[in-house]
């Protein structure tokens, strides 16, 4: 079975929504940051740190089955991406619309990242049911 498949089988009903707006916000918009010169670079560590991710995610999967723990790799790359865009948006030189990017980019990993502190912290805390 595949991790897709498994989430789709076990995950909850609202899964089948969210994980198109992750992919959305996570992966294909910091390729927008390329319009600009100024986010070229943030664009490629968006994305490089998505793809680390999902690598991750999908390696834990292979190694341990469908868990509560899949969202570590998140944790461990996308955390201190959160930090870099908070500041990279504070950044007045960088033009607005780009901002406007990061900002729902951002959003989008926060919110994510929020069900994978839980679901991490539960699996820490001896809870090994499957993701719901």
């Amino acid at each position: 079975m595949t991790l897709s498949e498994a989430m789709t089988q076990f995950g909850p009903s609202w899964l089948s929504i969210w994980l198109p707006i992750l992919m959305l916000g996570a992966f294909a918009l910091p390729l927008a940051l390329l319009i600009w010169k100024s986010t070229r670079v943030t664009a490629l560590i968006c994305v490089a740190a998505s793809l680390l991710g999902g690598i991750g995610v999908n390696y834990l999967y292979v190694n341990m089955g469908y868990v509560k723990l899949l969202g570590l790799p998140h944790l461990v790359v996308w955390t201190p991406l959160v930090i870099f865009l908070w500041f990279k948006i504070k950044n007045p030189a960088i033009e607005k619309a780009a901002r406007v990017v990061m900002s729902v980019v951002l959003a989008t990993i926060v919110i994510s990242l929020a069900f994978d502190y839980v679901d991490v912290a539960r699996y820490v805390m001896g809870d090994r049911t499957p993701p719901a």
